[in-house]
């Protein structure tokens, strides 16, 4: 007994030991790491570039037009992701510029299919929404994993969400569609390239409450004469309520994505992360 307890005691010993301000201090975690997010000049894609630059990141962002507000601390690309010549502007200009890429984030995605269920989507409808919620981040990751695999580094984020389980037929069919294709994709993927050295995740986020989803809660409040508390709760209410009793800021998204890049995770591949305040109702 004696000696095993001085084995392990020797054994402690050899493992790094972290000092106070090592342990505490995240802010410089990505010093040094390239960044790419799409759709990243507003909502929860701006929260992500944010919370990666304030990590020590060097980071990229893209959209189809210019931010309002530019921001001289993130390189910006305009591009349309929905088409392989969009993507390809991207992959082409990061990589002469930058050498290689680090961390790609999809963070891009949505929905602007009518209601009215399957009878009111049109081929176009279903194409243009697996163009960006599917093929867009299938592209990327096409044009940025080779590097990533010579180097045997980097750490691909795929965007989701809970519709790929709770899909919302009236209006979102298409989205809910391409977005559990993608949850599977990036599972595929993930088993191909970890052990080559690169992770790839899957987050998985409910309702955020981004400037957009303010201003849809406001037309709902004007259109039905009810205030917009009442209309934001409306809209938890069909989605079978948020057990948290609100939606996610977009920072909360961002910090789970800051980790799951982040040094001190680097066991975690492969996984999907749902961030949902509790609305999916099953296990």
């Amino acid at each position: 007994m004696k000696e095993q307890v001085n084995m392990n005691e020797e054994m402690i010993k050899t493992i790094p030991q972290l000092t106070n301000e090592e342990t505490f201090n995240f802010n410089n975690e990505l010093f040094g790491k390239i960044a790419l997010v799409t759709g990243g000049t507003k909502g929860t894609g701006k929260a992500i570039a944010e919370r990666l630059y304030n990590a020590g990141a060097t980071v990229i962002i893209t959209a189809r037009n210019q931010p309002r507000e530019a921001n001289k601390n993130f390189h910006f690309i305009a591009a349309d992701l929905s088409t392989a010549a969009g993507t390809k502007k991207v992959v082409d200009e990061v990589l002469t510029k930058y050498h290689r890429l680090d961390i790609l984030v999809n963070n891009l995605g949505g929905s602007e299919t009518p209601g009215g269920g399957f009878a009111a989507l049109t081929d176009e409808n279903w194409e243009s929404t697996i163009q960006t919620n599917l093929l867009a981040p299938v592209r990327l990751d096409r044009g940025f994993l080779p590097q990533m695999l010579e180097h045997q580094s980097g750490v691909i984020i795929h965007i989701a969400s809970i519709q790929a389980r709770l899909p919302l037929y009236d209006s979102t069919l298409p989205y809910a569609a391409a977005k559990v294709a993608l949850v599977n994709y990036s599972k595929s993927l993930s088993n191909e390239v970890s052990p080559k050295g690169v992770r790839v995740l899957t987050v998985s986020p409910g309702w955020i409450m981004t400037g957009s989803a303010k201003r849809m809660a406001e037309r709902i409040a004007q259109s039905s004469n009810i205030t917009t508390e009442q209309a934001v709760q409306s809209i938890m209410d069909a989605l079978g309520g948020i057990p948290f009793g609100r939606p996610a800021k977009p920072e909360e998204i961002a910090e789970l994505i800051g980790f799951l890049v982040s040094p001190r995770a680097n066991y975690l591949t492969g996984t999907e992360y749902v961030i949902d305040g509790g609305t999916i109702p099953t296990i």
